[in-house]
Protein backbone atom coordinates (compact mmCIF):
# COMPACT_ATOMS: atom_id res chain seq x y z
CA UNK A 1 0.00 0.00 0.00
CA UNK A 2 1.12 3.57 -0.75
CA UNK A 3 0.58 6.14 2.01
CA UNK A 4 0.71 9.82 1.01
CA UNK A 5 1.07 12.71 3.41
CA UNK A 6 -1.09 15.41 1.80
CA UNK A 7 -0.20 18.87 3.04
CA UNK A 8 -3.12 21.15 3.80
CA UNK A 9 -3.67 24.68 4.97
CA UNK A 10 -6.41 27.31 5.15
CA UNK A 11 -9.02 24.58 4.96
CA UNK A 12 -7.88 22.99 1.69
CA UNK A 13 -5.30 20.62 0.26
CA UNK A 14 -2.27 22.57 -0.92
CA UNK A 15 -0.92 22.27 -4.45
CA UNK A 16 2.10 20.40 -3.08
CA UNK A 17 -0.27 17.94 -1.42
CA UNK A 18 -2.24 17.51 -4.65
CA UNK A 19 0.96 16.68 -6.52
CA UNK A 20 2.04 14.19 -3.85
CA UNK A 21 -1.32 12.40 -4.03
CA UNK A 22 -1.18 12.13 -7.82
CA UNK A 23 2.42 10.86 -7.62
CA UNK A 24 1.36 8.27 -5.04
CA UNK A 25 -1.60 7.20 -7.18
CA UNK A 26 0.61 6.60 -10.22
CA UNK A 27 3.09 4.67 -8.09
CA UNK A 28 0.26 2.58 -6.62
CA UNK A 29 -1.02 1.75 -10.12
CA UNK A 30 2.48 0.62 -11.10
CA UNK A 31 2.81 -1.52 -7.98
CA UNK A 32 -0.73 -2.90 -8.23
CA UNK A 33 -1.73 -1.69 -4.76
CA UNK A 34 -4.08 0.91 -3.25
CA UNK A 35 -3.14 4.40 -2.08
CA UNK A 36 -4.26 6.25 1.03
CA UNK A 37 -3.85 9.94 1.78
CA UNK A 38 -3.19 10.95 5.39
CA UNK A 39 -4.18 14.49 6.34
CA UNK A 40 -3.19 16.06 9.64
CA UNK A 41 -5.18 18.83 11.23
CA UNK A 42 -8.22 20.87 10.19
CA UNK A 43 -9.57 20.42 6.67
CA UNK A 44 -13.05 21.29 5.42
CA UNK A 45 -13.45 18.50 2.87
CA UNK A 46 -10.90 15.69 3.34
CA UNK A 47 -12.80 13.58 0.80
CA UNK A 48 -11.49 15.95 -1.89
CA UNK A 49 -8.19 14.04 -1.75
CA UNK A 50 -9.96 11.52 -3.95
CA UNK A 51 -10.10 14.07 -6.77
CA UNK A 52 -6.30 13.90 -6.99
CA UNK A 53 -6.11 10.10 -6.90
CA UNK A 54 -6.46 8.88 -3.30
CA UNK A 55 -8.48 5.68 -2.89
CA UNK A 56 -9.19 6.52 0.73
CA UNK A 57 -8.34 9.17 3.31
CA UNK A 58 -7.21 9.01 6.94
CA UNK A 59 -8.01 12.36 8.55
CA UNK A 60 -6.11 12.73 11.82
CA UNK A 61 -7.23 15.51 14.13
CA UNK A 62 -6.22 16.85 17.52
CA UNK A 63 -4.59 19.90 19.16
CA UNK A 64 -1.14 18.58 18.17
CA UNK A 65 -1.82 19.53 14.55
CA UNK A 66 -2.84 23.13 15.06
CA UNK A 67 0.80 24.08 14.34
CA UNK A 68 3.62 22.25 12.61
CA UNK A 69 5.98 20.26 14.83
CA UNK A 70 8.17 17.88 12.80
CA UNK A 71 8.69 15.40 15.65
CA UNK A 72 4.99 15.13 16.48
CA UNK A 73 3.84 15.02 12.86
CA UNK A 74 6.43 12.37 11.92
CA UNK A 75 5.24 10.21 14.81
CA UNK A 76 1.61 10.50 13.69
CA UNK A 77 2.39 9.69 10.03
CA UNK A 78 4.58 6.73 10.98
CA UNK A 79 1.84 5.39 13.27
CA UNK A 80 -0.62 5.43 10.37
CA UNK A 81 1.99 3.88 8.04
CA UNK A 82 2.56 1.01 10.47
CA UNK A 83 -1.16 0.48 11.03
CA UNK A 84 -1.83 0.38 7.27
CA UNK A 85 1.34 -1.69 6.59
CA UNK A 86 2.44 0.82 3.97
CA UNK A 87 5.26 -0.22 1.66
CA UNK A 88 5.74 3.35 0.38
CA UNK A 89 5.37 6.70 2.13
CA UNK A 90 5.14 9.71 -0.20
CA UNK A 91 5.32 13.38 0.75
CA UNK A 92 6.18 16.73 -0.82
CA UNK A 93 9.73 18.08 -1.01
CA UNK A 94 8.54 21.25 0.71
CA UNK A 95 9.81 22.88 3.89
CA UNK A 96 7.60 20.51 5.89
CA UNK A 97 8.52 17.53 3.75
CA UNK A 98 12.23 18.21 4.21
CA UNK A 99 11.75 18.22 7.98
CA UNK A 100 9.73 14.99 7.89
CA UNK A 101 11.47 12.76 5.32
CA UNK A 102 14.49 11.77 7.39
CA UNK A 103 12.49 11.40 10.59
CA UNK A 104 10.01 9.09 8.87
CA UNK A 105 12.82 7.00 7.39
CA UNK A 106 14.34 6.49 10.83
CA UNK A 107 11.04 5.67 12.52
CA UNK A 108 10.07 3.19 9.78
CA UNK A 109 13.57 1.72 9.29
CA UNK A 110 13.24 2.76 5.66
CA UNK A 111 15.48 3.88 2.83
CA UNK A 112 14.56 7.32 1.52
CA UNK A 113 15.03 9.64 -1.45
CA UNK A 114 14.39 13.37 -1.15
CA UNK A 115 13.48 15.45 -4.18
CA UNK A 116 12.41 12.71 -6.61
CA UNK A 117 11.50 14.01 -10.06
CA UNK A 118 9.80 10.96 -11.62
CA UNK A 119 7.74 7.90 -10.76
CA UNK A 120 10.03 5.06 -9.56
CA UNK A 121 10.99 2.31 -11.98
CA UNK A 122 9.75 -0.91 -10.39
CA UNK A 123 11.00 -3.22 -13.12
CA UNK A 124 14.27 -3.98 -11.34
CA UNK A 125 13.65 -3.25 -7.68
CA UNK A 126 12.70 0.34 -6.87
CA UNK A 127 14.82 2.86 -8.81
CA UNK A 128 14.20 6.53 -8.05
CA UNK A 129 15.57 9.46 -10.09
CA UNK A 130 16.51 12.81 -8.54
CA UNK A 131 18.54 15.87 -9.45
CA UNK A 132 22.02 16.29 -7.96
CA UNK A 133 24.76 18.95 -8.06
CA UNK A 134 22.15 21.74 -8.06
CA UNK A 135 20.27 20.17 -10.94
CA UNK A 136 23.31 19.76 -13.22
CA UNK A 137 23.02 15.96 -13.22
CA UNK A 138 20.65 13.16 -12.28
CA UNK A 139 21.18 10.24 -9.93
CA UNK A 140 19.27 6.96 -9.88
CA UNK A 141 18.95 5.46 -6.41
CA UNK A 142 17.84 1.92 -5.60
CA UNK A 143 15.69 1.52 -2.50
CA UNK A 144 15.97 -2.00 -1.05
CA UNK A 145 14.18 -1.80 2.30
CA UNK A 146 10.68 -3.13 2.90
CA UNK A 147 9.37 0.40 3.48
CA UNK A 148 10.45 3.25 1.20
CA UNK A 149 10.08 6.99 1.88
CA UNK A 150 10.08 9.37 -1.10
CA UNK A 151 9.61 13.14 -1.21
CA UNK A 152 8.51 14.65 -4.53
CA UNK A 153 9.86 17.82 -6.14
CA UNK A 154 7.32 20.57 -6.72
CA UNK A 155 5.93 20.79 -10.26
CA UNK A 156 7.37 17.36 -11.06
CA UNK A 157 3.94 16.42 -12.44
CA UNK A 158 0.53 17.96 -13.00
CA UNK A 159 -2.02 16.96 -10.34
CA UNK A 160 -4.98 14.98 -11.62
CA UNK A 161 -8.37 16.52 -10.85
CA UNK A 162 -10.87 14.07 -12.32
CA UNK A 163 -11.04 11.56 -9.47
CA UNK A 164 -14.05 10.94 -7.25
CA UNK A 165 -14.42 11.90 -3.57
CA UNK A 166 -12.77 9.26 -1.38
CA UNK A 167 -14.11 7.59 1.78
CA UNK A 168 -12.73 9.17 4.94
CA UNK A 169 -11.61 7.47 8.14
CA UNK A 170 -11.55 9.91 11.03
CA UNK A 171 -8.86 9.40 13.66
CA UNK A 172 -8.39 11.37 16.87
CA UNK A 173 -4.73 11.34 17.92
CA UNK A 174 -3.20 12.63 21.11
CA UNK A 175 0.47 13.30 21.63
CA UNK A 176 2.68 13.89 24.61
CA UNK A 177 3.57 17.48 25.45
CA UNK A 178 5.63 18.71 22.44
CA UNK A 179 9.19 19.90 22.92
CA UNK A 180 8.59 22.87 20.64
CA UNK A 181 6.47 25.71 21.97
CA UNK A 182 4.64 27.65 19.28
CA UNK A 183 4.74 31.43 19.76
CA UNK A 184 3.46 33.04 16.55
CA UNK A 185 3.34 32.67 12.78
CA UNK A 186 3.78 35.41 10.18
CA UNK A 187 2.20 34.37 6.90
CA UNK A 188 2.46 36.04 3.51
CA UNK A 189 -1.09 36.62 2.31
CA UNK A 190 -2.52 37.15 -1.15
CA UNK A 191 0.07 35.41 -3.31
CA UNK A 192 0.85 31.86 -4.34
CA UNK A 193 3.88 30.67 -2.30
CA UNK A 194 7.04 30.54 -4.41
CA UNK A 195 7.57 26.76 -4.05
CA UNK A 196 4.05 26.20 -5.44
CA UNK A 197 4.05 28.94 -8.11
CA UNK A 198 3.77 27.86 -11.75
CA UNK A 199 4.85 31.29 -13.02
CA UNK A 200 7.47 33.51 -11.41
CA UNK A 201 8.65 37.01 -12.38
CA UNK A 202 11.97 37.78 -10.72
CA UNK A 203 14.22 40.85 -10.80
CA UNK A 204 17.69 41.87 -9.66
CA UNK A 205 19.95 44.86 -9.17
CA UNK A 206 19.25 46.01 -12.70
CA UNK A 207 16.06 47.55 -11.27
CA UNK A 208 18.31 50.25 -9.72
CA UNK A 209 16.07 50.69 -6.69
CA UNK A 210 12.89 49.55 -4.91
CA UNK A 211 10.96 52.52 -6.27
CA UNK A 212 11.00 50.93 -9.74
CA UNK A 213 9.43 47.63 -8.71
CA UNK A 214 5.99 48.64 -9.93
CA UNK A 215 6.70 47.45 -13.48
CA UNK A 216 7.62 43.99 -12.14
CA UNK A 217 4.42 43.75 -10.12
CA UNK A 218 2.34 44.86 -13.12
CA UNK A 219 3.89 42.17 -15.34
CA UNK A 220 3.38 39.54 -12.64
CA UNK A 221 -0.24 40.63 -12.19
CA UNK A 222 -0.99 40.30 -15.92
CA UNK A 223 0.60 36.83 -16.00
CA UNK A 224 -0.93 35.64 -12.73
CA UNK A 225 2.62 35.09 -11.49
CA UNK A 226 4.42 35.33 -8.14
CA UNK A 227 7.21 37.89 -7.74
CA UNK A 228 10.74 36.99 -6.65
CA UNK A 229 14.18 38.56 -6.46
CA UNK A 230 17.90 37.85 -6.36
CA UNK A 231 19.90 37.79 -3.13
CA UNK A 232 21.50 41.27 -3.47
CA UNK A 233 18.03 42.76 -3.79
CA UNK A 234 16.80 41.03 -0.61
CA UNK A 235 20.03 41.89 1.24
CA UNK A 236 19.54 45.56 0.30
CA UNK A 237 15.98 45.43 1.68
CA UNK A 238 14.51 46.36 -1.68
CA UNK A 239 12.26 43.32 -1.39
CA UNK A 240 11.29 41.01 1.51
CA UNK A 241 13.55 38.04 2.13
CA UNK A 242 10.80 35.50 1.50
CA UNK A 243 11.04 36.48 -2.21
CA UNK A 244 14.74 35.57 -2.45
CA UNK A 245 15.26 32.65 -4.84
CA UNK A 246 18.54 30.84 -5.48
CA UNK A 247 20.88 28.39 -3.82
CA UNK A 248 20.87 30.36 -0.55
CA UNK A 249 17.18 31.27 -0.79
CA UNK A 250 14.20 29.29 -2.06
CA UNK A 251 14.80 26.70 -4.76
CA UNK A 252 11.92 26.75 -7.22
CA UNK A 253 10.75 24.77 -10.23
CA UNK A 254 8.03 26.79 -11.99
CA UNK A 255 6.73 26.20 -15.49
CA UNK A 256 7.82 29.76 -16.40
CA UNK A 257 10.62 31.82 -14.83
CA UNK A 258 11.24 35.36 -16.11
CA UNK A 259 14.53 36.84 -14.90
CA UNK A 260 14.76 40.61 -15.29
CA UNK A 261 17.98 42.52 -14.65
CA UNK A 262 19.66 39.49 -13.07
CA UNK A 263 23.16 38.62 -14.26
CA UNK A 264 22.81 34.91 -13.50
CA UNK A 265 25.49 34.11 -10.93
CA UNK A 266 25.88 30.39 -10.34
CA UNK A 267 24.33 30.63 -6.87
CA UNK A 268 21.16 32.08 -8.36
CA UNK A 269 21.06 29.62 -11.24
CA UNK A 270 21.35 26.69 -8.82
CA UNK A 271 17.99 27.60 -7.32
CA UNK A 272 16.04 28.20 -10.54
CA UNK A 273 17.66 26.10 -13.29
CA UNK A 274 15.03 23.37 -13.01
CA UNK A 275 12.37 25.77 -14.27
CA UNK A 276 10.71 24.37 -17.39
CA UNK A 277 11.01 27.61 -19.41
CA UNK A 278 13.46 30.42 -18.55
CA UNK A 279 13.13 33.89 -20.11
CA UNK A 280 15.95 36.40 -19.52
CA UNK A 281 15.73 40.17 -20.03
CA UNK A 282 19.06 41.97 -19.65
CA UNK A 283 20.85 44.81 -21.42
CA UNK A 284 24.21 43.00 -21.17
CA UNK A 285 24.48 40.46 -24.02
CA UNK A 286 27.30 38.73 -22.11
CA UNK A 287 25.21 38.11 -18.97
CA UNK A 288 25.79 34.48 -17.87
CA UNK A 289 22.03 33.94 -17.51
CA UNK A 290 21.59 33.86 -21.31
CA UNK A 291 23.44 30.54 -21.43
CA UNK A 292 20.67 28.96 -19.34
CA UNK A 293 17.79 30.78 -21.06
CA UNK A 294 15.24 29.24 -23.39
CA UNK A 295 14.40 32.74 -24.60
CA UNK A 296 16.41 35.93 -24.18
CA UNK A 297 15.82 39.63 -24.79
CA UNK A 298 18.82 41.97 -24.94
CA UNK A 299 17.55 45.42 -24.08
CA UNK A 300 16.82 48.04 -21.43
CA UNK A 301 14.39 46.42 -18.99
CA UNK A 302 12.70 49.80 -18.41
CA UNK A 303 11.67 49.75 -22.06
CA UNK A 304 11.17 46.01 -22.57
CA UNK A 305 9.10 45.15 -19.49
CA UNK A 306 6.33 47.78 -19.93
CA UNK A 307 6.03 46.85 -23.61
CA UNK A 308 5.82 43.15 -22.70
CA UNK A 309 3.13 43.89 -20.11
CA UNK A 310 1.13 45.91 -22.63
CA UNK A 311 1.46 43.15 -25.24
CA UNK A 312 0.04 40.65 -22.74
CA UNK A 313 -2.86 43.03 -21.96
CA UNK A 314 -3.59 43.40 -25.68
CA UNK A 315 -3.52 39.64 -26.20
CA UNK A 316 -5.90 39.04 -23.27
CA UNK A 317 -8.26 41.78 -24.50
CA UNK A 318 -8.32 40.20 -27.96
CA UNK A 319 -9.44 36.93 -26.34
Amino acid sequence: MVLIFAESGDGKIRKAGQEAITYGKRLAEKAGVSCTAVILGPLDHPEDAGKYGADQVVHVTGPAFDHFDAQVWARAISDVALEKQAGYVILSHSSRGKALTGRLAIRLNAACVSGANDIPDLGNGCLVSKGVYSGKAFATIRLETDVKVISVMGNALQPMTDGAPAPVQGLAWSAAEPRVKFLKSDKVEGTVPLPEAEKVVSAGRGMKGPENWGIIEELASELGATTACSRPVADSDWRPHHEHVGQTGIAIRPNLYIAIGISGAIQHLAGVNRSKVIVVINKDPEAPFFKAADYGVVGDLFEVVPRLTQAIRNMKAAG
